[in-house]
């Protein structure tokens, strides 16, 4: 092996370190959203301390990934496609603790529901953790894969979590003016809802990144895309 050689084959060993340790934190993540839904489906008081816990480990990875994005940009200062794997790595791994902290507040809110008056069921609830935990599930998996057809296909699906959030809006409003008992309670379910809808929002950022990745294109904010990094830059060089 040359001299050359040996430094790209570190950097990308340290590369791949990089992508295993965002997927066991995407792993973890995923299973924290399914759990504080859970938790405000069934009402479960028992689930904040548990899901407060693992969110604890969420941040730790989430400041080791950018230790490691920081140790890869300052040592190698990778270029074109390496660069564009880095850099969506760490805005990656930055919105999934965002994700575990709202995964958090709905557990925490799942806590204060068992003390509240009970709402009538709420078809539109399930429906809207269903996408949204799909979401993010397919975000990841597209990531995984590097698949931006799949990535769009993740962002076209944010508004059905929009029009779902507005729904439970207005029902819980008419339910708050028809019994003021009720208010507590659609407070409540109110806030896990906007949470999901952010964690919706979280899934279109990763999946837009993804499209950067791949592409090398930005489809944020409606933008039709550009080249940000064009692919036929020379490959990093070492230091």
């Amino acid at each position: 092996m040359t001299g050359d050689q040996k430094p790209r084959r570190h950097f990308h060993d340290e590369l791949h370190r990089l992508q295993a340790r965002l997927m066991e934190m995407a792993g973890i993540v995923e299973e924290l959203v399914a759990d504080g839904a859970q938790a405000v489906l069934d009402r479960d008081p028992t689930a904040s301390k548990r899901i407060k816990a693992t969110d604890d480990v969420v941040d730790a990875l989430e400041m080791e990934i950018d230790a490691m994005v920081m140790e890869l940009l300052a040592l190698h200062q990778p270029m074109a496609s390496d660069l564009r794997q880095v850099i969506a790595s760490n805005k990656v791994a930055n919105d999934l603790e965002r994700v575990g902290d709202h995964a958090v507040n709905m557990a925490k809110a799942a806590k204060r529901l068992v003390k509240a008056n009970p709402v009538p069921e709420l078809r539109e609830l399930p429906e809207m953790v269903a996408i949204t935990r799909e979401m993010l599930s397919d975000a990841l998996a597209s990531f995984v894969m590097r698949d931006p057809v799949q990535a769009r296909m993740v962002c076209a699906r944010d508004d059905q979590v929009d029009n779902l959030k507005r729904s439970l809006f207005r029902i819980l409003v008419t339910h708050m003016l028809e019994d003021p008992t009720r208010i507590g309670g659609s407070l409540e379910l109110l806030l896990v809802s906007q949470n999901l809808e952010r964690i919706a929002d979280l899934s279109t950022n990763i999946a837009e990144d993804v499209v950067f990745l791949v592409e090398g294109r930005t489809i944020k904010h409606g933008a039709d895309g550009h080249e940000v990094v064009p692919d036929e830059s020379p490959q990093s060089p070492a230091t």
